[in-house]
């Protein structure tokens, strides 16, 4: 078994947790590029859109007791089977003739997904040594990347297949979860699980106190953050085909816009997380928060081939705040960092679950072009959040 230095950046498992994170978020990404389907196929309003997205996220809730068994089981259990389960379940929406079914499958995906993103980034913090903002850029570049692939396999699916065969990808999730299954069970126990740990918690939730007692503050901030960045991230992950669509696009250039908004998202959050190792994440976050609305602005007074360019610039900058954020909760937290992360994605999925219902419901109101524009002006008091948070040139010299 090959040893794993404590402080070492080790690349072999970092690219695999990378490609654990794209394998599962490929299948995960299906929902919006075939929303506006599922809007003619059956009837469904904005807000009954939205709400689908909220289905996929209300498992969110458990992320911090799935900290917690995290913290006591090896992580690689999670990350291996769940992108098969992920997969099984996305690739049955399209067959699926009723929202009931439709609810369904997304609860059970959400599961999965909860599962997976609440250790994954635990390990890989393990194996990234001293260089934890440039793991995370790994991770999240992984992400980013699949749900820049993920709608053009979806409806790729669709043009082979039709609407209803899209089953057939189940199979490349098995492949999938067998892969990281001979890839990943060869890391060190001591990487996975620290049983000393473990034998000190006195109580089910002493980790989940313990961690809020001390980080209460920097959860606060955090949350004032997500909230206000995921006005713009939530109305374009959740709606732009929609929006595309309504506005004459076709489905296919819709889902080449998302694809091209999430791969330009895929290069910036490889670059934040390791340019907030040389910085310090508050001078990152701050200007991420700062430039987001003005691409924002530029999006909306594009037409014709400004859209792409506008996009890209868009998605360079609103999916650059989750990598530097999680670095930032990883360097704050070191006794129960599968607890703290747990935390973390709870906020950042509960956050995005209600910015999400709120803009279906705007949609149905006031419709989806003035929904963007107030969007927009939502998005800006983010900043001040950022500015509570102490500076240091590494988050461990400047968490809160």
């Amino acid at each position: 078994m090959e040893k794993v230095e404590e402080h070492k950046f080790h690349l072999s498992y970092v690219v695999t947790l990378a490609f654990a994170h794209f394998f599962h978020d490929t299948f995960s990404s299906f929902l919006s590029p075939i929303l506006p389907l599922l809007i003619k196929n059956l009837g469904l309003s904005f807000s009954l859109a939205a709400l689908l997205s909220v289905f996929q996220k209300i498992p969110s809730l458990l992320n911090p007791f799935i900290g917690i068994v995290a913290d006591r089981l090896p992580l690689t259990y999670f990350i291996i089977i769940t992108p098969l389960v992920t997969a099984v379940t996305m690739s049955l929406l399209p067959v699926s003739s009723s929202y009931l079914l439709l609810a369904l499958l997304l609860l059970t995906m959400g599961i999965s997904a909860s599962f997976f993103h609440v250790p994954a980034p635990v390990l890989m913090r393990n194996v990234s040594g001293k260089r934890i903002g440039a793991g995370m850029s790994f991770f999240m570049f992984g992400g980013e990347l699949a749900r820049s692939v993920g709608p053009l396999v979806i409806l790729g699916a669709i043009s082979l297949w039709g609407i209803k065969g899209t089953f057939r990808l189940i199979p490349f999730g098995i492949a999938a979860s067998l892969f990281l299954y001979f890839r990943l069970k060869s890391i060190p126990a001591h990487l996975i699980i620290d049983k000393k740990e473990i034998e000190e918690e006195k109580k089910y939730l002493s980790s989940l106190v313990s961690v809020l007692k001390r980080h209460r503050k920097l959860f606060i901030i955090i949350t004032g953050i997500v909230f206000t960045k995921s006005i713009i991230a939530s109305a374009f992950t959740a709606f732009l085909p929609t929006y595309l669509t309504s506005g004459g696009s076709s489905l296919w250039l819709a889902g080449v816009s998302l694809s091209v908004l999430e791969l330009a998202g895929a290069a910036g959050t490889f670059v934040s997380g390791s340019f907030s190792d040389l910085i310090g994440r508050k001078r990152m976050l701050l200007l991420i928060m700062v430039l987001s609305p003005v691409f924002m602005l530029l999006f909306l007074f594009s037409h014709g081939f400004l859209i792409l360019p506008s996009l890209v610039l868009l998605g360079f900058s609103i999916f650059s705040v989750t990598p530097v954020i999680m670095a930032l909760v990883q360097d704050s937290e070191k006794e129960y960092p599968a607890s703290a992360n747990g935390i973390y994605m709870t906020l950042n999925f509960v956050l995005n679950s209600i910015v999400i219902m709120i803009i279906g419901i705007l949609g149905d109101k006031i419709g989806l072009e003035n929904t963007y524009k107030l969007c927009l002006v939502l998005s800006l008091p983010g900043i001040p959040f950022v500015l509570m948070l102490d500076q240091g040139k590494r988050s461990d010299k400047g968490s809160v």
